[in-house]
């Protein structure tokens, strides 16, 4: 019988959860006060332009050396590392408010973040898998997603309401960095101890293996390609404050529900999905949810009426709620516990620079086009993409159930030996 709450039963994954959750919501508050100063400060949307290439920089230089340090070393030393590094860059922020020092230290700050972030999300990815027994993965991966989802609809509205309440963002700062130092005791307190670990040297061939396994895994190569293009092609998120304005002339606060909406129908979409058994036919479902999200896309694209829009925007974030536990839970059962680390920062930086490289090529094609030429050509490109998917891989619709039972790990042992030429260490040797 399925228990929705399987996962929350193992210590360690609650400290992981409950950490990851408490520091999200703090460095989601701390993503809307920057933005907000940053603004007020230079009145330039280039400032607020240049913030995001900070942002993204280091995870494109350090995706690798981070992915092969995280397989080198206790994933929980990295993760507690990368946190300090958080709480580092809070406090540095508070500091540049307060003395209303220059911006550049104010990017400074940032850059840091991003710095923390290369080596936090492949980290703690890679540690997840190792709190609970395979079974129960995908529902820990349901409540692991869940729980960041809710923290992006509480974090930015918190962050909103105390720079409005408190004149000011350090404060703001102050609880990112009390929520970044939380996660970073939790992550102290995790029990599990892996196997000793021999830190190998940072060469060429230790980091590209990481590259090799995933171009050589067809599965994991199709997922990441279809979370990569739904993200590239429907960016429609980064228009929401011109069909705010300008096409359903509902102001900040419809633009306010408008963001939030997709949070919002991620958040129903992992209570429902923690409260089943893990998908029976997990390939044709992944398909069709990153259909819908074009499907969806592609209405709020043509839409005039804020309801309806509204309404697309929830489906929107509950077809990708779906597409990321798939992938989510798909990836680590299909790698080696030594290359976990590798292989989640590739799916990281892809994933990552997507939402960067959507928000510019949606804003590219609407400056030349306009809006809904914009959202409606990037719906139907994904729609598209779903086809060349599930023709070019059809592994992946016959992907079958996600629970150990289903034959995965025996999925997992093959791509292993197909990728490396070596049996894994990880799931299938537990």
């Amino acid at each position: 019988m399925h228990v929705p709450r399987a996962a929350l039963r193992w210590r360690d994954f609650r400290l992981l959860l409950s950490g990851n959750v408490i520091s999200t919501v703090g460095l989601q508050m701390q993503s809307t006060a920057v933005g907000w100063e940053l603004y007020e400060r230079t009145r330039s949307a280039y400032a607020l332009g240049f913030l995001g290439l900070v942002g993204v920089l280091p995870l494109v230089a350090l995706a690798l050396p981070a992915g092969h340090i995280v397989d080198s070393h206790d994933r929980r030393h990295v993760l507690v590392g990368s946190q300090a590094a958080y709480v580092a860059s809070s406090v540095g922020l508070a500091i540049v408010s307060w003395r209303h020092a220059p911006v550049s230290a104010l990017f400074a700050c940032m850059l840091l973040a991003g710095v923390a972030r290369a080596f936090q999300a492949p980290a703690r990815n890679a540690l997840l898998p190792s709190l609970v027994p395979s079974e129960t993965l995908a529902n820990a991966v349901t409540w692991n997603s869940g729980g960041w989802q809710l923290a992006a609809v509480v974090g930015p509205a918190a962050g909103g309401g105390l720079i409005a309440a408190l004149h000011g963002p350090v404060a703001v700062y102050l609880l990112a960095a009390v929520g970044s130092l939380v996660f970073l005791v939790l992550a102290m307190a995790i029990r599990h101890r892996p196997l000793a670990r021999h830190p190998d040297p940072l060469t060429l061939a230790a980091v590209g293996a990481g590259i090799r396994f995933v171009a050589r895994t067809k599965l994991i190569l199709a997922t990441i390609t279809l979370d990569l293009f739904a993200v590239l092609l429907g960016g429609a998120s980064t228009l929401l404050p011109i069909y705010a304005r300008d096409i359903l002339h509902v102001g900040p606060g419809g633009l306010g529900w408008l963001n939030a909406a997709d949070s919002l129908g991620a958040v129903a979409v992992a209570a429902v999905l923690a409260s089943r058994p893990p998908m029976r036919r997990a390939g044709r479902t992944l398909l069709w949810a990153v259909a819908g999200f074009g499907a969806a896309t592609f209405v709020f694209g043509i839409s005039r009426s804020f309801p309806l829009s509204l309404a697309m925007l929830v489906a929107l974030g509950g077809f990708d709620m779906v597409s990321v536990v798939v992938r989510a839970t798909l990836v680590p059962l299909l790698t080696p516990d030594e290359m976990r680390g590798r292989v989640g920062a590739i799916t990281n930086l892809f994933i990552g620079t997507s939402n960067q490289l959507g928000g510019f090529e949606s804003g590219a094609v609407a400056g030349a086009f306009g809006p809904v030429v914009s959202v409606v050509s990037g719906a139907i490109g994904t729609l598209v993409v779903v086809g060349l998917v599930a023709w070019h891989w059809p592994e992946l619709r016959r992907l079958g159930s996600l629970d150990s039972a289903s034959g995965v790990e025996r999925v997992a042992a093959t791509a292993a030996v197909a990728a490396t030429g070596a049996p894994p260490g990880g799931i299938a040797a537990r």
